[in-house]
């Protein structure tokens, strides 16, 4: 009776446990790989855009800011908008794929699965840039926005490109490890969202997490894409070529290391002999 009444009493856990964490990783990945090949893209192509809504929101929230650390905090914040409807929706984000994706596969490895596993991959990479493009475009088009806007905007352009004006091998690759610790916090913020139960407790870890990122400069494929969008539909610079050899390419493989080496194996090799409590 005791015992009944101690269990009747107890707190409900606000969370799942990081053993928790990956099992569920496994199902949500199980989901994806399934999908037909025009729902990934049409849940990438909303990805896509929604990301670049939280560029959009990022860019109008900084704008004519002169304190440093408001400004990026606000820029954290406008992106977490964008992150948070993705997650909510369960549209398909490239960077969070990169941690279901090895997450799922070190749990549960065949042939089978590699070859879903590397075509949900490009399919989340392409339909990311479409819908990226797609909405970044046509927002720029509707709408206007006054100077302070662009001027926001060519400094978080500028701030992704200074490897290019470097030039080099050795910056190309530092891009990469940039992306490995980009989509790192990425993919604990999507660990954290997975590991909550509200909403409220879903959001806190996401904002905090993506702050921190947006505020290190670290280098993440899928936001940058938006960035890009909104700037190429109006200044035309830095060009697509430009993005793509000096960002988006290599910050895209660094994020693919990163999700996989700092947070699928680390949490994989730690938890995964042991049962979820």
């Amino acid at each position: 009776m005791d015992t009944e009444k101690q269990h009747s009493t107890a707190p409900i856990r606000q969370h799942l446990s990081p053993p928790e964490v990956l099992l569920a990783m496994h199902r949500e990945a199980t989901w994806l790989f399934n999908l037909e090949h025009t729902k990934v893209i049409v849940l990438a192509l909303t990805g896509g855009a929604f990301i670049t809504m939280g560029a959009l929101f990022s860019v109008l929230l900084s704008t004519d800011v002169e304190i440093t650390g408001l400004k990026l905090l606000l820029q954290g914040l406008g992106f977490s908008t964008g992150f948070y409807m993705i997650i909510l929706s369960r549209a398909v984000l490239f960077t969070e794929a990169n941690v279901l994706v090895p997450a799922s596969m070190l749990q549960k490895s065949s042939r089978e699965i590699w070859i879903r596993a590397l075509e949900f991959w490009c399919l989340a990479w392409v339909g990311n840039m479409l819908g990226a493009y797609i909405v970044g475009t046509a927002l720029m088009y509707a709408q206007s926005y006054p100077e302070g806007f662009h001027v926001a905007l060519r400094g978080i352009i500028a701030k992704k490109m200074a490897y290019m004006h470097d030039g080099g091998a050795s910056s190309w690759f530092k891009i990469v490890v940039s992306g490995m610790f980009g989509n790192g916090l990425i993919g604990m913020a999507a660990f954290f969202a997975i590991m909550a139960k509200t909403l409220t407790s879903k959001f806190v870890p996401i904002f905090l997490v993506v702050s921190l990122f947006v505020a290190g400069n670290l280098q993440h494929s899928p936001a940058n894409m938006g960035y890009f969008s909104l700037i190429m539909s109006t200044d035309g610079e830095p060009g697509w070529a430009s993005a793509f050899l000096w960002n988006i390419i290599p910050a895209g493989i660094g994020n693919i290391l990163g999700a996989t080496l700092l947070v699928a194996l680390p949490f994989w090799y730690s938890f995964s002999s042991k049962k979820a409590e």
